[in-house]
């Protein structure tokens, strides 16, 4: 017994960019592209689009003075990833890669190799060991078909106490499948059983963000509850569909619930705000900054996404023209989740509800090795990546202001109303009980519910989550048609 701590294919069609002065240009051969292929298009890539291009020594334009410098330089370091990792500036905490570009691609657009089981990691009060809690079960997933649910706790793997040490392996490690060993909480007290469950990850499982789209009736009053997981391109019809049914509900209230959301399409974010505020498409919903290199190559009308009137699909957008929206949002929500948030604050009242957010401000691209394409990812360009370098990069390469010019949210964006979940009462997702919409619905209604929402019983050290360890994480992309002046 332990006691708790208490306290898709994104696609990407940039027409190409370029500059005369490119110092990717000045080293167009390697002395052996046997070694170094891989960080040759990463350093190229990296200087051209990287957003601190001009704060990473090894990037900056004058870096070599002749091709032998530029080689033994990429050669020095073999590892593709730690090469990455070295070119990247400080403060940088999300620029990320893949070893295969197609894995990246396909986690963009919500398709991955999943149990489909999304959880939460947890410190115990005392010592490494950690536990784990279900945040909830992709529906038509191997999780799915077994009994377990939202709530339930697990402490083992394969009858081996997680800890801060093993959970990367025994959780995301080369075996697909493994037996959680299940646990009890009562009275601050977490209590290893006999149950336990097997799951399996199987590829290709297609994640639908929209989880729960539901209108509730509180004392005649209609409010529309949208549990929404991940910003996803090839779902932006659903999301719409979602919406025209609270439209014809009558909902008058929106509780947008992003807890567990950790970003995806600035595009769908658009479309999201669009739905909640109006599609006023005068109005500037977000402009971008991207590094000195790129921004003056861009008009302002490419750099500006105002909001929407129409899906990528044509698909009038079904709007609520909400003047106050209700966020829940924890630091679980990141990048795109935050933008919505931002993007929205100049035009409406956006009453945030929860804990503060993880504080991804800054949006990417997926990068590979097609160098006629200044190296971004299209899908119809396939066949033009280098067959000899299968490497994809995400870094970060520009922030997205909102029309007040504010986009200064590194440390994440607080809560007006603080409430963390209660590990021991997580409650049912959409159910009127469940604590932090309860706590939505009486900043609505003035009626407090039943449950004893305000008092967190069982709250504990958030050590990770399952969807940081996706090739997606905690991502914001651009997907939107860009070309130079």
């Amino acid at each position: 017994m332990k006691k708790l701590f208490l306290p898709f294919v994104a696609v990407i069609l940039f027409v190409s960019c370029s500059n005369d002065d490119d110092p990717a240009d000045f080293f167009p051969l390697l002395a052996d592209e046997s070694t170094a292929e891989i960080q040759d298009f990463m350093w190229k890539a990296m200087n051209q689009w990287y957003f601190w291009q001009g704060e990473v020594q090894d990037l900056a334009d004058n870096r070599f003075s002749s091709d032998e410098q530029y080689t033994e330089f990429l050669e020095a370091t073999p590892n593709p990833l730690n090469f990455y990792n070295s070119i990247q500036f400080n403060e940088d905490r999300f620029s990320f890669s893949n070893s295969d570009y197609t894995t990246l691609v396909n986690s963009l657009n919500g398709i991955s190799k999943s149990n489909g089981l999304e959880f939460g990691l947890v410190r115990f009060a005392e010592g490494d060991d950690i536990f784990g809690y279900v945040r909830y079960v992709i529906p038509n997933s191997d999780a799915a078909a077994s009994a377990i649910q939202r709530g339930a706790i697990f402490t083992r793997v394969n009858g081996t106490q997680l800890n801060l040490n093993n959970y990367r392996d025994l959780l995301f490690g080369n075996n697909d499948t493994y037996t959680l060993g299940l646990a009890t909480i009562s009275n601050g007290t977490i209590t290893d059983s006999d149950d336990e469950v097997t799951l399996t990850k199987f590829e290709g499982l297609e994640e639908n963000p929209v989880l729960v789209a539901k209108t509730l009736d509180v004392n005649g009053q209609k409010i529309g509850y949208l549990m929404y997981n991940g910003f996803t391109r090839g779902f932006d019809e659903d999301l719409n569909n979602a919406f025209g049914q609270f439209v014809a509900d009558g909902v008058t209230d929106l509780v947008l619930d992003m807890r567990y959301n950790p970003g995806g399409s600035v595009n769908s974010s658009r479309l999201l705000a669009s739905m909640i505020y109006g599609t006023r498409t005068q109005d500037l919903y977000i402009r971008q900054r991207w590094n000195d290199k790129i921004q003056s190559q861009f008009s302002d009308e490419q750099l500006e996404d105002n909001f929407a009137s129409r899906t990528n699909a044509g698909s009038p957008i079904n709007t609520l023209n909400l003047n106050r929206v209700y966020v829940i949002a924890t630091n679980s929500s990141a990048s795109a989740s935050e933008l919505v948030m931002n993007g929205l604050e100049p035009y409406v009242d956006v009453i945030h509800i929860g804990e503060t957010t993880r504080g991804k401000n800054e949006f990417s691209i997926t990068l590979v090795d097609d160098e006629d394409n200044d190296y971004v990812f299209s899908t119809s360009r396939q066949n033009n990546i280098n067959p000899n370098n299968s490497w994809a990069i995400q870094p970060l390469v520009g922030r997205n202001e909102n029309a007040d010019g504010f986009s200064d949210y590194t440390a994440g964006l607080a809560p007006d109303i603080q409430i963390e979940e209660d590990l021991g009462n997580l409650g049912v997702l959409g159910n009127v009980s469940e604590p932090l919409l309860a706590r939505a619905i009486q900043e609505i209604t003035g009626i407090v519910a039943k449950s004893r929402f305000s008092e967190t019983q069982f709250k504990g050290e958030q050590i990770s989550n399952s969807k940081l360890f996706t090739p997606m994480r905690d991502n914001m992309y651009i997907d939107k048609p860009l070309s130079s002046k």
